[in-house]
């Protein structure tokens, strides 16, 4: 299949020679004005691989042309040539400052405008092959390092009195959530920005503070003293100082979210929970939605200190300390989606 080439130029005489000098090599889209020009660019499925550009036309002139181009992020790495008279050299230099590759000057000369073309065509694709590479490495490496994050919490959810499957759990929970609140007008455009998936991701960390916490406190089958509770509750920052350490470049919003899980999985809605005592949207979405995850698996999963509570039950707790302990919205969502959670609970329940 051939590149495709866009000429614009109002002279139909223009637009036939460059289409005789390059229609053997590339297919040829015509433009007879920049309006034209700009609607082929915006709404056509395919990009064109360059444009080749007048400057001098009636409505909107090539300058106005490039400008659009550039400002929107779907035509901006196209290459663009502006097609100039030879001796125009204060339009040359007004194009490349605004971002023109190459000018092809008037009248034609085939094999400058052949050669031209295919250096910049070349060019692009060579341009394109890099970032793909690029964008290909960073995500497998941003994929090494959720693995090895993920490994460090199942390590800490074997060693403490969960089961592994907590993690699996609190990641499937927290993507049904996820998933069902993207519904929501109130929730769809933060959680578009924060990047959702990440946020699913994240949640499997919650409870990577727990590395800090001794095992004769951590491993405690009876009920905990006050003093041995205050020590469990670092657990909480102890994990988003883990998080801070690492400088994974191209994984940031990621970390962030990791941190802000961590870190404030226990705070409350109402302003008295820890470790900072946030409340309200004080505290960030990603926490307040994995608060409700790990409070919901925690009472409807046996410990060695107590056994499981029924679904239904479970819920009632939850219910009652919406505005409370839990964001409202998020609850109201959780009972939306509740027959979900019972089937995933009881798909994924820890092995006997």
């Amino acid at each position: 299949m051939k590149d495709k080439i866009l000429v614009v130029d109002d002279v139909e005489l223009n637009r036939i020679i460059l289409g005789e000098i390059l229609n053997e090599d590339y297919d040829i889209i015509e433009a007879s004005d920049g309006v034209e020009a700009v609607d082929i660019l915006y709404n056509s499925p395919e990009l064109p691989h360059a444009v080749l550009l007048d400057i001098m036309m009636p409505e909107m002139d090539g300058f106005q042309v490039l400008e659009l181009m550039k400002s929107n992020p779907h035509t901006a790495k196209v290459p663009v040539l502006f097609i100039t008279a030879a001796d125009a050299i204060e339009n040359e230099s007004k194009g490349l400052k605004e971002g023109a590759v190459d000018f092809i000057p008037k009248p034609f000369n085939a094999d400058v405008v052949k050669a031209r073309v295919d250096n910049h065509i070349q060019l692009k694709h060579y341009q394109n092959d890099l970032e793909s590479m690029v964008e290909r490495k960073a995500a497998e490496l941003i994929s090494t390092h959720e693995k090895i994050l993920e490994t460090l919490a199942t390590i800490i959810e074997y060693r403490s009195i969960e089961s592994g499957e907590h993690i699996r759990r609190t990641s499937e929970l927290t993507k049904t959530l996820v998933n069902h609140m993207l519904s929501k007008p109130e929730y769809n455009s933060t959680l578009m920005e924060q990047n959702y998936d990440a946020i699913v991701k994240a949640s499997s960390l919650h409870d990577i503070g727990k590395v800090g916490i001794p095992d004769i406190i951590l491993l405690k089958p009876g009920r905990l003293t006050e003093e041995e509770f205050d020590i469990i509750k670092t657990h909480s920052d102890i994990g988003a100082k883990i998080i801070e350490s690492m400088k994974l470049e191209g994984n940031e919003l990621y970390l962030r979210h990791c941190r802000e899980i961590c870190r404030y999985h226990h705070e409350r809605w109402d302003g008295n929970g820890y470790p900072d005592r946030l409340s309200g949207e004080g505290i960030p979405l990603a926490a307040r939605i994995v608060a409700i995850v790990d409070v919901y698996d925690a009472l409807v999963s046996s410990r060695c200190y107590k056994k499981s509570m029924p679904h239904g039950e479970a819920l009632n707790i939850i219910k009652d300390n919406r505005g409370g302990q839990f964001d409202p919205g998020v609850v109201d969502v959780l009972f939306e989606v509740e027959k979900t959670f019972e089937h995933l609970q009881s798909e994924l329940k820890d092995p006997d």
